[in-house]
């Protein structure tokens, strides 16, 4: 039996395995939940999985869900903000954290949950890019252990048969992707990209945030980053490729030249199921994969030019340190201001690069994690500041 403590519940991955504890209620149990402000969707959980604490955002979100759950009889405790996180992904009788929280916050109760010797399954790439190599050192030093959860490196965990020893066989990986909704769009049509237009992602169902991030490519060169850190393959061995009706989630090429591939339709069903039950087959809310019907599968090189976000993280990568912790920084904020209408879709990537441009790289520690992360984003908002006030008019 699992108990797990589920960071980032009411959002899509949290959802999606909150089903799944349901259909497997005699080997999944839940001890605590997590969320930032959706308090009403997170009072509906308690009632139904009885988790005995619960964390959100901050106090006012504290007091509102304690106001919707006042008629239960044993309540949850209730703690907020991110010592409340660290404390629900460490609850007394955990063994998985299931961590699907978005962007830098998810990082802190990883490593929390990895001191306190627990299995972390992990959906929060951002852990691993802004501190791969201290999480690295935790699991050599026999703290805890992790479970990829992102559907890209879950295939290839499922390839490998979830045994990291049999990375010393694989000579490259090969990450697919989309290639988003602007993949055959020119790129002097780039500055007229609207935010409605670049959320119709064109096969995954995703929170606004990764959704761009899938846009711009951002989304894939974080997702090297994260194969190296989590796998110890050399970068230059992590290729991609773009695929776009994401049925291929990724190969794994062998030394003896044959490759393995990892195939669904787009759905998180099966990598959210296969990290719960410690990789135990079982039936899942899926359709099988017809593939006469589908017909022909397309791959093609990514254009580095309209989506430069796949050389950006490599460059990062090869600068090391701080300087991965930048670029998702950046990203964060950078994403941010498009969401808010303030800057156009390339200034993504153009921030992103800006900021690893002008950061001075320090070796990574946690603060100068912390550090370069405030660095980052203050470098965006003043970059921001100076193209607003040079044209008022920018949106």
């Amino acid at each position: 039996m699992r108990t797990l403590s589920i960071l980032g519940s009411t959002g899509s991955i949290g959802t999606q395995a909150l089903e799944c504890v349901a259909r497997y209620p005699d080997s999944l149990g839940i001890s605590a939940l997590a969320c930032g402000s959706r308090t009403v969707r997170l009072a509906e959980q308690i009632r139904k999985f009885k988790p005995q604490i619960v964390s959100v955002r901050g106090p006012e979100e504290a007091k509102r869900l304690k106001s919707l759950i006042g008629d239960i009889k044993n309540p949850p405790e209730i703690v907020h903000g991110p010592e409340g996180l660290i404390k629900a992904a460490t609850w007394p009788g955990t063994t998985s954290v299931l961590n699907a929280l978005v962007g830098a916050a998810g990082l802190s109760p990883t490593l929390a949950a990895l001191r306190a010797n627990l299995e972390v399954l992990l959906a929060n790439k951002e852990s691993l890019v802004m501190a791969g190599s201290i999480i690295q050192k935790l699991l050599k030093d026999g703290h805890g252990s992790l479970v990829p959860v992102d559907s890209e490196h879950s295939a290839i965990f499922q390839c490998i048969g979830g045994d990291i020893s049999r990375l010393k066989e694989v000579s490259r990986l090969i990450l697919t992707a989309s290639g988003g909704p602007f993949r055959e769009m020119e790129i002097n049509e780039f500055d007229s990209i609207t935010v409605k237009q670049a959320l119709l992602h064109p096969t995954w169902k995703m929170g606004p945030k990764i959704t761009i991030d899938s846009a711009t490519l951002v989304n894939k060169g974080l997702e090297i980053i994260e194969a190296h850190y989590l796998f110890g393959i050399a970068p230059e061995k992590i290729d991609v490729l773009i695929h776009p009706a994401s049925i291929v989630h990724s190969f794994v090429e062998f030394h003896d030249g044959s490759m393995l591939a990892q195939m669904s339709y787009p759905t998180m069903q099966i990598p959210i199921q296969y990290a719960l039950l410690g990789g135990e087959r079982r039936p899942a809310n899926v359709s099988p994969l017809d593939l006469a019907r589908e017909g022909r599968l397309e791959f093609s090189e990514p254009d580095s030019e309209k989506f430069p976000a796949l050389d950006l993280a490599r460059r990062a990568l090869k600068l090391g340190g701080t300087a991965t912790c930048v670029l998702n920084a950046a990203n964060e904020e950078a994403v941010r201001l498009f969401l808010e209408g303030k800057i156009n879709f390339p200034s993504i990537t153009s921030l992103i690069e800006s900021a690893l441009d002008h950061h001075d790289v320090m070796e990574t520690t946690e603060t100068a994690i912390i550090n370069a992360d405030l660095w980052a984003r203050n470098h965006v908002f003043k970059n921001v500041s100076e193209i607003l006030q040079f044209n008022p008019d920018t949106k």
